[in-house]
């Protein structure tokens, strides 16, 4: 895990050299995409391979974009906290977020992202289908690539939805005329995602504000006070061990070396555990016997041991709750709700024991590292999950659009969904962690840094506190953008800390806004140019 000034480093720029590794990325990227380009001519058919090419590329530049901006705002709190450095982020992103494509992405997509465009309604050709689909993903991509420049995280889902919206309603008017046109879109769906701009902050500030309270009263504001106390008495200590110099120095040579003796025998004593105050001679152990005494009556690791472990094992059992619920829910698992509160139950033990232990292993650590490094590897496992969650469900606002585009192109009709190869999630899933390394660099400056000030402890509470709300809104229903969450939980955390730039966020919070009508008009001029060119 990386230190504060590690990630601060890397985040400013850096001091190491950037191209060798941003050149393997490219090369990766460029050879996974030809070869998946080779493999999708042949499960094709080799039908309008020029459609292919452009339909493959505009698919990876969306999901390079959805890394750039999603992803990086996903593990902003992780870096900015100095628990992560952008590497190490890189590292867990391509697992988790590559292993959730890949494991639980779904082997089938629905083909309109959210079904908030009813195409029944009208004839669509197979090939004003794809146009729809490709202005969408090239239109999406490029607002990401826009707001990621600016360090504004906003949703791909919302980007997606509105591209997809604008790229048919202009189909409608070209072929039915604006009535017809604006039928199609299912706007209690759109006033859903209207409903999420002020739901989803909202939730993710409320319940990150408790949270990060509660951990800083009773956590930290204990550790805090505990450490002034032993600093106090490491004073005294050493106003005693100064003293007793002065003294010595006062004795004769012949009391020097008695007094002498009977120091190294109580040094003797005092290394042997099982032993009483009064086999003390000198006044010099009896001393700092009795400090002894007084820092072990403080319990300074009391926060650490008795409730760390708790929060640690609601935590692991809400990351596992959103993983059964949404991570691995395209796998059709079929447990019934007592096996999923027994496999809660299991991770949530197993996590308070794992944490007890460890917790107990850092006694002889200073108070603020050993919290430090409790807080950082629970921020690592709550990134982890989010991940794995974000790449499962996510990579569908890329691999949605593509996967109809290919299946259209294999069979010649349009369907409600469509296959989605594996091969196309690993492809996409690469894409996702070059995106993030070579764009995602201002959202997480934004998250991790300019909103307000994090470290472990609210890091992990933010984090928390989103899946908790994701978890929760999934269960219940509730139109929500895990990105607005996770915003609104780190401005519940400035509220804490009493310092949260409103600044900044009033030009995110207008990106929020505009982003379904600047995609959705985007989208309109790229079918319109799809069309009359291909």
């Amino acid at each position: 895990m990386a230190t504060e000034a590690q990630a601060a480093n890397e985040d400013s720029g850096g001091t190491f050299d950037l191209s060798r590794l941003g050149i393997v990325f490219l090369v990766l990227l460029v050879g996974v995409t030809a070869y998946f380009l080779w493999w999708a001519s042949g499960y094709t058919e080799g039908h309008f391979p020029i459609v292919l090419v452009l339909a493959t590329i505009f698919g990876v530049f969306m999901a390079f974009n959805i890394g750039g901006n999603d992803v990086a705002n996903s593990f902003g709190t992780s870096v900015g906290a100095g628990t992560l450095t952008i590497r190490q982020a890189l590292a867990i992103a391509a697992i988790f977020e590559v292993s959730g494509a890949i494991i639980a992405g779904g082997s089938v997509t629905d083909t309109i992202r959210d079904g908030i465009v009813d195409l029944s309604r009208m004839a669509v050709e197979p090939a004003d289908f794809i146009y729809i689909m490709m202005s969408a993903l090239i239109a999406a991509a490029l607002w990401l690539m826009f707001a990621s420049n600016r360090g504004w995280p906003v949703s791909t889902t919302h980007s997606i939805v509105g591209a997809i919206v604008g790229s048919s309603i202009t189909l409608g008017v070209l072929s039915s005329g604006s009535d017809t046109a604006f039928s199609l879109v299912q706007w209690g769906k759109v006033g859903q995602i209207v409903i999420s701009w002020v739901l989803s902050p909202a939730l993710g500030g409320i319940i990150a504000y408790f949270l990060f309270r509660e951990i800083k009263k009773h956590v930290l504001a204990y550790n805090d006070a505990a450490e002034e106390k032993l600093e106090a008495i490491r004073r005294q200590k050493r106003e005693h061990a100064r003293r007793h110099k002065e003294a010595f120095e006062r004795l004769s040579e012949i009391q020097q070396i008695s007094y002498t003796h009977t120091m190294a025998r109580d040094a003797h004593i005092m290394a042997d555990r099982d032993f009483e105050a009064e086999d003390l001679e000198s006044d010099y152990f009896r001393k700092l016997r009795q400090f002894e005494r007084q820092r072990k009556a403080l319990h300074p690791h009391r926060a650490i041991e008795s409730l760390i472990p708790p929060i640690a094992a609601v935590g692991a059992m809400v990351i596992a709750g959103m993983l059964l619920s949404k991570g691995l829910g395209n796998l059709d698992l079929d447990l019934s709700l007592l096996q999923d509160g027994l496999i809660l139950a299991m991770v949530g033990a197993a996590v308070w024991l794992a944490v007890y232990v460890f917790a107990r292993s850092l006694k002889d650590r200073e108070l603020g590292r050993a919290t430090f490094l409790l807080f950082s590897w629970m921020q690592v496992f709550t990134a982890a999950g989010f991940a794995f969650s974000h790449g499962s469900n996510d990579i569908a606002n890329a691999i949605g659009p593509f996967a109809a585009i290919l299946d259209v192109l294999r069979t010649g009709t349009v369907g409600q969904s469509a296959p989605v190869p594996t091969i196309a999630m690993i492809t996409f899933g690469v894409a996702l962690i070059v995106g993030l390394w070579f764009i995602g660099k201002n959202v997480i400056q934004t998250v991790g840094h300019n909103l307000t000030t994090i470290h472990p402890a609210s890091g992990f509470s933010a984090e928390l506190s989103a899946s908790a709300v994701v978890l929760f809104a999934s269960i219940l229903g509730l139109p929500v953008s895990s990105t607005h969450i996770l915003i609104g939980a780190v401005l519940g955390i400035g509220l804490v800390n009493n310092y949260t730039n409103w600044d900044l966020m009033k030009p995110i919070a207008f990106a929020w806004v505009v982003t379904l009508p600047v995609a959705a008009v985007l989208s309109a001029l790229g079918f319109v140019v799809l069309r009359s060119v291909l």
